[in-house]
């Protein structure tokens, strides 16, 4: 989702109800003379495996710092900007770029995502959790104190929203990067088209796609594997398949899934109304995309139902 704002460098400083968060006045340093645009890197309720995939670039890593410049990261640094300060939650800010990972899930991170996007000029969510909440999402379909009281000891000390959300139900996001983890070649593809000043260009085909591509013989209709390929966004090279498992959606749910008739192959190749719903949910749980699938698995529950009555009722 895109839409016209200020520039970052006019935004209004943080605020928070926590004045260790609040960022600290932006001193003259190194970075004032330094022509490069400036990165940020933002973590919330995530595993870091999006932020781990931005240092397992290695060689590439070491050329794009050659074109931007890395102001706040602290997966991988604890200093904020070529002056060195010590880095904060919020970071000091502006940024030309914030890539952001993770959900949203407690009441301070609600209020911390306001201000990264008020210091960022372009805001990207990188992995399933910033861009459909993840696994954790799961705890939107149940009560969330039961979740707290079954893990923690003394569950009166956790402070936590009922549902963890993506970044975009938020705050504006100018681009979604899918994935869990996210692919590193979509992921510099992204950070070099930012750099160059055009859209990324980051195919919305399927899973189905990529196995064509690497010679992958569909399991679905060789063997009968159910398989989330023709509804789930290409990026992970079809993995799976390659190796006889069927496709469990890490990358979220391609341009225009089909999902009525995905959700009918599921349930002919076997699994149930109940494995269907969690299949769907497992990475990808506050995709509106996938919101439709339980109305459809019980459509198809009751149609499979109705042929089998008709079947049993008719002549021998």
């Amino acid at each position: 989702m895109t839409s016209s704002r200020e520039p970052a460098s006019s935004r209004e400083p943080a605020f928070g109800t926590d004045p260790a968060l609040a960022p600290e006045p932006a001193a003259e340093s190194a970075t004032a003379t330094d022509p490069r645009p400036s990165l940020a890197v933002w973590k919330f309720a995530s595993c870091d495996g999006c932020q781990l995939t931005l240092l397992d670039c290695e060689d590439e890593l070491l050329g794009l710092t050659e074109r931007v410049r890395i102001d706040h990261f602290i997966e991988m640094t604890p200093a904020e900007g070529a002056g060195g300060r010590r880095a904060r939650l919020t970071g000091l800010g502006p940024y030309d770029l914030s890539l952001v990972e993770g959900s949203i899930t407690t009441a301070e991170d609600a209020e911390r995502i306001q201000h990264v996007r008020r210091i960022s000029r372009h805001l990207v969510t990188i992995g399933a959790c910033a861009t459909a909440g993840g696994i954790q999402a799961l705890r939107n379909f149940a009560d969330v104190d039961d979740f707290v009281a079954a893990v923690y000891a003394q569950p009166e000390y956790i402070a936590t929203l009922e549902t963890s959300t993506p970044i975009s139900a938020h705050v504006p996001v100018d681009f979604e990067l899918r994935g869990c983890p996210i692919d590193r070649r979509q992921l510099l593809e992204v950070i070099t088209a930012y750099l160059a000043g055009r859209k990324p260009r980051i195919p919305g085909h399927s899973v189905c796609f990529e196995c064509k591509r690497r010679g992958t013989t569909c399991i679905t209709v060789a063997h009968g594997t159910p398989c989330l390929g023709p509804v789930t966004h290409a990026g992970c090279g079809a993995i799976c398949p390659a190796y006889g498992r069927g496709c469990y959606g890490c990358f979220g749910p391609a341009s225009k899934p089909n999902l009525r008739s995905m959700v009918a192959q599921l349930r002919h190749d076997g699994m149930s109304e109940r494995d269907v719903v969690r299949v769907f949910r497992t990475f990808n749980a506050a995709s509106p995309e996938y919101a439709p699938v339980p109305e459809l698995a019980a459509e198809e529950r009751h149609e499979s139902r109705t042929v089998t009555e008709t079947r049993q009722e008719g002549p021998a």
